[in-house]
């Protein structure tokens, strides 16, 4: 584990973010939280708090009302415990044995190379922060710690809601600090299986590396709207157009990484014939300076290589690489429908996140969101229609509902007034396309008044995630302030 940087933990408030440099010491990826899991139920048991893990493996620690707040209602504070792990690929380091190496650049912290993991960990810390605290009022804290958020929301799904009595729920997971969020999409993954058949590749032909990267990726919910690139499908519009002008054979393509990540890089292995090696320089140069002016504005670090390779003993079957090349460009990415009712809210959209071809086996990953039930299953459809066609076994699963927004909230009332008393501006509210626990833990809590909001974090799910830290400041200080303000029972 790296040694935790003093300008980290010196940072205000100072409680919230030594906590967030402890937990950014445990390795915390989605489906491998064993070490974090211990960590928090240590840390609740050390401060003398009723602590508990759930069957799923989420942690619940309760902290008892403090002096003259015990008529007032119960809160559950929640965030998730997971962290999305991507690096950059010219990053050297280990997500299973490493903590995050974070430094301070201006009023930002930032990780170098990797994702810093503000999602959800600030969130996290925050509550951290108030179960610790000896000198804060408060009501009556249930603290739920979930599991697995970002990979299928596995806690949520499977919560054990006899820990909780708490009929108001503060989700501390957005990522703006002026916005209270009120309602989010729901999603449902379409993963793909396809097999082909190799043939020896031509001895006499040149086999080149093609990659795609410096792509600003992002998250897939939150970030979909705004254009960027996907290397996936990038990838798959340059195989085409070159497939248009030459000879190329396919050796393996591999594209993506996480679902719900906006895919930064791709690299496809290719054989042409030796002859048209100078044909197809040509339209490499041709298409780069094409994508490059597309996406100047959005996509600045947009590289596209090609260098000889290691001639592979086999590529896919002609025939099939051209049904392949059109099913990929057919599947719907990106923005489906933007919402009628609530202006600028992206209603449904497809994430492209994973291709990969290799020896014999085609595969791909994808996660569609919608804030509208049929509109999410549209979507699915259509991916799933794109790849069927050519015969792939398709799948869908980790289904996970949205949460309907309630403008007549009273906690939303509180909230409103609250912030504008104490920062003398309203907040934006709204719906994000971001997939929130909310929508879940209410059907199994019994429908709870139910907020989110959080500090400004910009880069979620990509090596650029960083977090604001004067947002930071301006969020722990607005929650400390909800806590003192909660009615009573």
């Amino acid at each position: 584990l790296i040694i935790i940087s003093m300008e980290i933990k010196d940072l205000s408030p100072k409680q919230l973010w030594q906590h967030f440099a402890e937990l950014n010491a445990v390795p915390r990826a989605s489906k491998k939280e064993e070490r974090v899991i211990a960590f928090m139920m240590n840390f609740g048991k050390s401060l003398g708090l009723e602590t508990t893990k759930d069957a799923i493996g989420n942690v619940v620690i309760k902290k008892p009302a403090t002096p003259g707040m015990e008529n007032r209602q119960t809160v559950i504070l929640q965030s998730h415990l997971d962290m999305v792990h991507q690096k950059n690929s010219d990053t050297d380091f280990d997500f299973d044995t490493q903590g995050i190496d974070m430094y301070v650049d201006n009023d930002w912290v930032k990780a170098r190379g990797t994702t810093l993991g503000a999602d959800n960990g600030i969130g996290v810390a925050a509550i951290m922060s108030v179960l610790a605290a000896t000198d804060i009022a408060h009501p009556a804290i249930e603290a739920m710690f979930t599991i697995d958020e970002e990979t299928g929301m596995t806690g949520a799904k499977q919560l054990d809601p006899g820990n909780f009595t708490g009929k108001i729920l503060l989700n501390l997971d957005t990522e703006e600090e002026d916005e209270l969020t009120i309602g989010c999409a729901g999603g449902i993954d379409t993963n793909t299986k396809g097999t082909y058949k190799e043939v020896p590749a031509d001895k006499n032909a040149v086999a080149l590396l093609v990659s795609i990267k410096g792509l600003l990726g992002g998250h897939s919910g939150m970030d979909i709207h705004k254009g960027r690139a996907n290397a996936n499908k990038l990838m798959n519009r340059l195989l085409y157009k070159a497939a248009q002008q030459v000879n190329i054979q396919l050796g393996s393509i591999d594209g993506g990484s996480l679902r719900n990540a906006i895919p930064r890089e791709s690299q496809a292995v290719v054989t042409i014939p030796a002859g048209d090696k100078e044909t197809f320089t040509r339209f490499i140069h041709q298409f780069t300076t094409t994508v490059k002016e597309e996406y100047q504005t959005i996509e600045p670090g947009l590289v596209l290589e090609c260098k000889e390779t290691t001639l592979p003993a086999q590529v896919m079957e002609p025939a099939y690489l051209e049904q392949l090349l059109r099913a990929i460009y057919a599947a719907p990415n990106g923005v489906f429908r933007m919402s009628p009712d609530i202006a600028g809210l992206v209603e449904a959209s497809s994430n492209l996140a994973r291709v990969q071809v290799k020896d014999g086996v085609f595969i791909t990953q994808s996660l569609q969101r919608s804030s509208v039930e049929s509109t999410k299953n549209d979507v699915a459809n259509a991916v799933s229609a794109a790849f069927s066609i050519i015969g792939c076994e398709v799948t869908q699963g980790s289904d996970y509902p949205g949460w309907k927004p309630n403008a007549d909230s009273a906690v939303l009332r509180l909230l409103l007034a609250l912030y504008k008393d104490h920062f003398t501006h309203t907040p934006n509210v709204g719906a994000c396309h971001a997939g929130l626990e909310c929508g879940i833990l209410g059907a199994h809590l019994g429908n709870p008044d139910m907020i989110s909001f959080g500090p400004t974090i910009r880069g979620a799910h990509s090596p650029d995630e960083k977090v604001l830290i004067s947002s930071v400041a301006k969020f722990y200080d607005y929650l400390l302030h909800i806590l003192r303000e909660i009615p009573a029972k």
